[in-house]
């Protein structure tokens, strides 16, 4: 019989006619194909992870484009979006004389992006933002690959930790239920699910970083503080498709909703570990000398 009642993470519902049995099988095949994906691409070279990253960020911006552009909400105001515009426009400046010649491009890209939105009568603010809330860990993602000898097992890492922590909260969650972490903005998302992710990707990084060679106990420490990173990213997203009166922001993955919805843990997640690597230094976990 067909069930019509609230997917456990709280973010998506069920359309009319899908099945819990149905869900069950959609969600966990185009999760593991979309996993698949993404490995393939982070051990085929940079170039294809670059391409792969591009066109994924290409997908999500324009999923956040038709969110904002669509929604009847009053924009931000005004002092808000003139502190977008020109932070990006300091973004330009300060790095393409030192050759960060993406970074700039990406920037810049902001800046136009925030001057159309502008003359069409949209919000500036929040098209501007979410060209480089796509942008920056997309830009994160890809440098990190670039890491010599190291860079692919570095983003598997990442990825792993991510993934670890939605399951281990989805997991968590629904067999322990309890009090709700941000019911404003996600009424589903439990304490026991945030704290089951967290402890599900510290012990998947310790044992991976472990694996490799590297320490296990600030594997442990890296994949909680990835966790961390991802499970804000969530209630970010959570927070924008609520102001904008979206339950997923796409439809274009099954049993997941948008790329957005697929990938905002994972957002976060990247500049976590671009953070990360700076501080370490890359040397820590991998071995690898800066």
């Amino acid at each position: 019989m067909s069930v019509t009642r609230p997917i456990p993470d709280g973010d998506k519902v069920f359309r009319r006619g899908v099945g819990l049995s149905s869900y069950w099988i959609t969600r966990p095949l185009f999760g593991l194909l979309l996993a698949a994906l993404a490995i393939a691409a982070d051990f085929g070279g940079e170039t294809i992870f670059a391409l792969f990253i591009a066109a994924g960020a290409a997908l999500a911006a324009r999923e956040w484009h038709r969110m904002v552009i669509d929604a009847d909400m009053p924009p931000l105001p005004e002092t808000a979006a003139s502190i977008v515009v020109l932070l990006a426009a300091l973004l330009v400046l300060a790095l393409a004389p030192y050759g960060y010649y993406s970074w700039a491009i990406l920037a810049a890209g902001a800046i136009g992006i925030a001057a159309l939105s502008s003359a069409r009568g949209g919000d500036p603010a929040w098209q501007g933002a979410g060209i480089l809330y796509v942008g920056v860990p997309a830009l994160a993602l890809v440098a990190c690959r670039a890491v010599p000898a190291h860079g692919a097992w570095i983003v598997l890492g990442a990825f792993l930790a991510v993934w670890a922590s939605d399951t281990g909260a989805l997991v968590a969650g629904n067999l322990v239920g309890g009090p709700r972490l941000v019911p404003a903005l996600s009424p589903n998302k439990t304490w026991s699910g945030t704290v089951g992710g967290i402890a599900a990707a510290a012990l998947c990084q310790a044992a991976y970083i472990g694996a490799i060679g590297g320490s296990a106990w600030r594997g442990a420490i890296y994949g909680a503080a990835l966790a961390v990173a991802a499970q804000a990213g969530d209630l970010f997203e959570s927070f924008v498709k609520r102001r904008f009166h979206r339950k997923d922001s796409g439809h274009m993955i099954p049993g997941h909703g948008g790329v957005l919805d697929r990938i905002d843990s994972l957002l976060a997640a990247a500049l976590g570990l671009a953070a990360f690597l700076l501080l370490m230094r890359l040397d820590p976990l991998f071995g690898a000398k800066p």
